[in-house]
């Protein structure tokens, strides 16, 4: 039977001590000497329990203080960041179904980078050391793996990052090339009728790889294939199939073909990335290609709450979905 490390023993005492109302909110634990005299085991050792305590929001520490308590909540076992990039429906069901799988044991705050790296890196920075886990959705940047190391905690990877961080921690993701040609496929039938694939995507934050897997299929199955900003009064065609990255383009496709008298899923076609409710509904259903973003929470809970020992790190590819609607 394997044994717990004995910086252990110091977590359950001040645990203990809560539990029996011996130390209560603002109240200094013992000192770091008092401990190793106590428990006999070295100052690392005792550095790491005040880690995990402070990880869980138990203690925290101020210069010239020493450790105090700052929750006398001792059930919660992990405490855990999200750090997204944004936050909008899809997002929702994944942070919903992410909340519903980790448990009551866990405590889970979310923050919010907005695609920009220097608010990534500044929150990491003044969070540091205050989480069990850390689930991070870095998109594009590059070049993080030297200070991911450095957190204190452990770190996941979630939905979308560049393969130099690809293996270095547990992640689940999409894989945008591979996912797109995978759901084309499934939809051919319904874009057999259409001649022309145009992938319409602009933002800097938006994966170049969806066009990697568009061009793939187009080259394989005889449709021609284009990547345009966005898509003007006299760039809509009939025999196209126009795939949005966002939802501004779909309204402004739905808008255009009210204007021109044409019909969408006839005179030319729409797919839509990432699917919604309102997609459901909206022109009588607007077919979508999405990753299944609810499997995508309860996939990262699991990996949280698994603390067996592995030989590999995994990367799990989040499974996608291929919604066939009237706008095909």
């Amino acid at each position: 039977m394997q044994r717990d490390p004995k910086y252990k023993e110091i977590v359950r005492f001040v645990e203990e001590r809560i539990r029996c109302g011996e130390l209560g909110i603002g109240d200094r634990i013992p000192s770091v000497n008092a401990f190793r005299i106590r428990f006999k085991i070295s100052r690392s050792s005792i550095f790491l329990a005040m880690d995990e305590l402070k990880s869980r929001g138990i203690i925290e520490s101020e210069p010239a203080v020493g450790y105090y308590v700052r929750s006398t909540n001792i059930e919660v076992q992990e405490k855990i960041l999200l750090l997204f990039n944004e936050f909008n429906a899809f997002k929702e069901e994944l942070y919903l179904s992410f909340l519903d799988a980790i448990g009551s044991d866990a405590s889970v705050d979310i923050m919010f980078h907005h695609y920009d790296r220097r608010v990534f890196e500044t929150l990491l920075r003044e969070v540091d050391g205050r989480y069990t886990s850390y689930v991070l959705m870095p998109g594009k940047f590059r070049g993080l793996a030297p200070m991911l190391d450095r957190l204190r905690g452990r770190v996941f990877l979630l939905d979308h990052f560049q393969d130099d961080l690809r293996g270095r921690y547990p992640a689940v993701g999409q894989d945008f090339d591979c996912d797109t040609y995978d759901a084309l496929v499934k939809g051919l039938p319904q874009i057999r009728k259409y001649d022309t694939l145009i992938l319409v995507q602009h933002e800097a934050k938006e994966p170049e790889e969806r066009y990697d897997g568009l061009r793939r299929f187009a080259d394989e199955f005889g449709f021609n294939s284009l990547l345009v900003p966005t898509v003007g009064e006299d760039d809509l065609h009939r025999g196209v199939v126009y795939l949005t990255a966002n939802d501004r383009e779909l309204v402004n496709l739905i808008k255009m073909a009210d204007r021109k008298h044409m019909q969408i899923g006839q005179d030319f076609g729409i797919l839509s990335y990432n699917d919604t409710p309102l997609k459901e509904v909206l022109c009588g259903g607007i077919a979508t290609l999405s990753t299944d973003f609810r499997q995508m929470g309860r996939t990262m809970a699991s990996l949280i709450l698994d603390t067996s020992p592995s030989l590999t790190i995994p990367t799990l590819r989040n499974r996608w979905l291929f919604l066939p609607r009237k706008s095909l």
